[in-house]
């Protein structure tokens, strides 16, 4: 009898690593009927909307919006402050570095990949190293991912720049902080970050489709520098706009918008401060179940060291085919749908098929994170998938402030 019911009406839970879960005050924003372009309340509100963009990135600088994904916002920092056959390093920890540096090569930049493999950061000391030996300061520009959605690793964005900085090279430092604005602590003008790209379906809580570029005075004189970037991708009509149409290079993504003021509004009534702690502390909740599972089963955490982990996704391991066996009975049968291994294993190889991903990014609480947990735990039991024991009451004691057992 059991096995014909299904308990996955009502509400389903999309616990995947972006997009991510939208509150219901950005889907109200944006339930409207189109307004007026040229003049009016959206006007009026998109002005508001850089200054509190600065506040999220900690910066006092410039920022760019974009109608496009995370990979406009690469191409987009590239363009505006490198030329063809320019030279880009990308230390890697992950499949979305090798995605920026693909970008690169498109784009006619010479490309060096520093490959640190799928389960470290990176390397400082070998950056740093590798930059002293660049005496003639061909590389242009380091390209390093904050948190790499794929691994679930989150580099040291500062230490990269005190790797720059040490071996005294004028290099720009641009940070993808897609996964991470938002939910993992960030300080662009702190770190000494020249160029950060990000998105809105992550810790933004907007749906997919706009990204933005910030950048500091020597970027944009960087920017200054070259003979020419297309009229589209140019960041100083957007980041300095005489007029309303320029903020986007055309007809503003007026919905979008609405729902971003939603979404920095809930940001800001918070706190970002408040907004790292939480994501901390959920993160360890889900990290602290996960290592009761692997006692004796058969499930891993990507990173071991919860010091280098994403507050934002965590990547996990199980013998191949049952992560996605996981996956499916998951969400065919409690509505609870996580995210897919991506970069873990060639996407030829049945291989992927041993990788899952938890996206607790945004707008997440404990008992969404303990209803994921739950459910992982539900499936686990169902498909008989060895593991082991404890690990809703691990997850419990850290939430609730008793880590004494």
């Amino acid at each position: 009898m059991r096995d014909s019911v299904k308990l996955s009406s009502g509400r389903s839970y999309l616990a995947i690593p972006g997009p991510s879960i939208m509150p219901d005050e950005v889907l109200q924003a944006m339930h409207r009927a189109s307004p007026n372009i040229y003049a009016g309340e959206l006007v009026d509100m998109t002005n508001t909307l850089p200054p509190d963009l600065r506040k999220v990135a900690r910066t006092e600088h410039h920022v760019a919006i974009y109608i496009a994904n995370g990979h406009g916002a690469w191409e987009a920092a590239l363009s505006n402050t490198l030329k063809e056959g320019d030279k880009v390093l990308v230390p890697a920890s992950g499949r979305f570095a090798y995605g920026w540096s693909e970008m690169a090569e498109a784009l006619g930049l010479n490309i060096e990949v520093m490959d640190f493999g799928l389960q470290a950061p990176f390397d400082l000391a070998r950056v740093a190293d590798r930059l002293a030996s660049d005496r003639g300061h061909e590389i242009k520009a380091v390209l390093g991912v904050h948190t790499d959605t794929s691994t679930s690793i989150r580099n040291d964005i500062s230490g990269l720049r005190g790797a720059i900085d040490h071996s005294n090279h004028p290099a720009l430092l641009m940070a993808d902080c897609i996964a991470s604005l938002g939910c993992d602590r960030f300080e662009m003008d702190a770190w000494g970050v020249d160029v950060m790209v990000t998105g809105s379906q992550k810790g933004l809580m907007v749906p997919a489709g706009m990204s933005f570029v910030f950048f500091n005075d020597k970027a944009a004189e960087a920017r200054a520098a070259l003979p020419r970037v297309s009229r589209y991708w140019d960041w100083t009509p957007r980041a300095n706009p005489e007029y309303f149409y320029q903020f986007f290079g055309g007809t503003a993504p007026t919905h979008h918008l609405y729902g971003l003021r939603a979404a920095l509004d809930i940001l800001h009534a918070e706190g970002i401060e408040q907004v790292w702690t939480r994501h901390e502390m959920l993160a360890r909740a889900i990290w602290a179940a996960c290592e009761c599972w692997s006692e004796g089963g058969a499930l891993a955490m990507n990173v071991t060291d919860p010091a280098l982990r994403s507050h934002a996704v965590t990547a996990l391991r199980l013998p191949s085919p049952r992560a996605t066996d996981l996956r499916m009975w998951l969400e065919e049968n409690l509505g609870l749908t996580l995210g897919i291994g991506l970069g873990m294993a060639p996407p030829d190889s049945s291989e992927w098929h041993g990788f899952f991903r938890l996206g607790h990014m945004g707008h997440v609480n404990g008992h969404m994170i303990m209803g994921l947990l739950g459910g992982i735990e539900t499936g686990l039991k169902a498909l008989d998938i060895p593991h082991g024991t404890g690990a809703l009451d691990a997850a419990t004691r850290v939430l609730s402030g008793n880590h004494s057992g």
